[in-house]
């Protein structure tokens, strides 16, 4: 959500931002209900300034007044009720249309409508030459028992089961993300995968993404796509102190995401399912653009070291404003090699959402000066897994069909190679 009395000032900057970011927004129609709304508080503090003043002069009045001062007061009070009846109302929708004001995107954006304007920043390694027919990860699941095909007739479509050393690396994987962002500064959390609404609105899903998530039947509750939506409501409503910031959480929780819109896309494998794991990094700092900047550029490190660490060739694209989504200031996200497809797939997406996630979350700090200031926000994927081992399985393949494991993993696993499960 932007700053209301910026918006009202500065109305062409958002105009603009909407226009960038393909957002379905009549900027003019929010405007007219935000004056509807000053409008009906004005009136209404009339009323109250009036009833304050008929209430002091009745006992003053002489007695043949004082009904026609009773019967004013009680009109007005009747006409008060129906303006804070329709002020709520109002309210209301103009609430609906603040969650869709898009935050105007950093100025080095690339401009354009959607992924086909995403920019390469830079290639890290070479993706693999093979001296052997190499096989997709699908084809190797099944040429070493690593998947239980059983499992669709249990679960429906776009769910997966491991078995043997396979389920034993994504267990490694998380475990090894873990690790990597304590060490880095990171508080370590394990956390529910469902939240209210309120806290799916604090992150930007709901409204824009709410057919991606599942509710949960009989509750107010609804399963969560990344650990993003709980991280973020952590410290709703509370007044942080800026000696506090950056407050650094790294949080792991099962995710859950209905993907709808993508039928026919990745229906083979595990590049897109309904269940998977992640872990995700997360920043809250104090409201400046240096330090966001900061923190961006260490979200990104982190990823980069992580994808360096799995021996894996990635790329780094700046996303265009038409992909980037409406909270976003700035997107960078990863890709790595994936060979049966011959292209890179996202794995990461660093984000900066200066105070865009605070303002709806309630997210806010008390700076040196003693001033109540809302905070900014940050976000990255440490990792995620099934899909990171598409790549490690395609990237990482032996002429035999096993598959090699980076030097980082092998501690955790116990071995330097994953083994057939028969």
């Amino acid at each position: 959500m932007v700053d209301l009395k910026h918006l009202r000032r500065n109305p062409e900057v958002y105009r603009e931002a909407i226009r960038l970011k393909g957002v379905a927004l009549d900027l003019d129609a929010l405007l007219a209900l935000d004056a509807e709304v000053q409008g009906l508080k004005a009136r209404l503090q009339e009323l109250q300034t009036e009833r304050n003043r008929i209430a002091k002069e009745v006992p003053k009045a002489p007695p043949e007044a004082r009904p026609d001062l009773v019967a004013r007061g009680k009109a007005l009070a009747e006409e008060a009720k129906r303006v804070e009846e329709a002020l709520r109302e109002k309210e209301a929708q103009l609430w609906e249309l603040l969650l869709k004001v898009p935050l105007p995107p950093w100025p080095g954006a690339p401009v354009g409508p959607d992924d086909s304007a995403n920019v390469e920043i830079k290639r890290v390694g070479a993706p693999p030459e093979f001296s052997f027919p190499p096989l997709d990860h699908v084809s190797l699941l099944e040429k070493n028992g690593w998947w239980e095909p059983r499992i669709s007739q249990v679960s429906g479509s776009r769910t997966y089961a491991l078995r043997g050393d396979l389920a034993l690396y994504e267990l490694a994987l998380i475990r090894f993300a873990m690790d990597f962002m304590v060490r880095k500064g990171y508080t370590p959390l394990t956390l529910p995968s469902y939240a209210r609404e309120k806290a799916f609105i604090g992150t930007g899903h709901f409204p824009a993404a709410r057919d991606q998530v599942w509710p949960i039947a009989g509750t107010d509750l609804y399963l969560t796509g990344t650990a993003e939506v709980v991280l973020n409501a952590l410290h709703s409503g509370e007044i942080l102190q800026q000696e506090e910031l950056p407050k650094r959480y790294a949080g792991y929780a099962p995710a859950f995401r209905s993907e709808a819109g993508s039928f026919g896309k990745d229906v083979r494998g595990l590049m897109r399912v309904h269940q998977f794991h992640k872990v995700e990094q997360y920043v809250l700092t104090e409201a400046s653009l240096e330090a966001s900047d900061q923190a961006f550029q260490e979200l990104l490190q982190n990823a980069e070291e992580i994808l360096k660490l799995l021996e894996l060739p990635y790329r780094l694209l700046e996303v265009s404003t038409g992909d980037m989504g409406p909270g976003k200031w700035r997107q960078v996200d990863l890709e790595v090699w994936v060979p049966s497809e011959g292209r890179y797939r996202e794995t990461h997406s660093c984000s900066a959402l200066l105070d865009w996630q605070a303002r709806r979350a309630d997210l806010r700090y008390r700076d040196k000066e003693g001033r109540v200031q809302y905070a900014y926000t940050l976000n990255n994927t440490a990792l995620a897994t099934p899909r990171i081992l598409v790549m490690l399985l395609e990237n990482h393949q032996l002429p035999d069909g096993r598959v090699r494991v980076p030097e980082a993993l092998v501690p955790y696993l116990g071995k330097e190679v994953l083994e057939p499960c028969v």
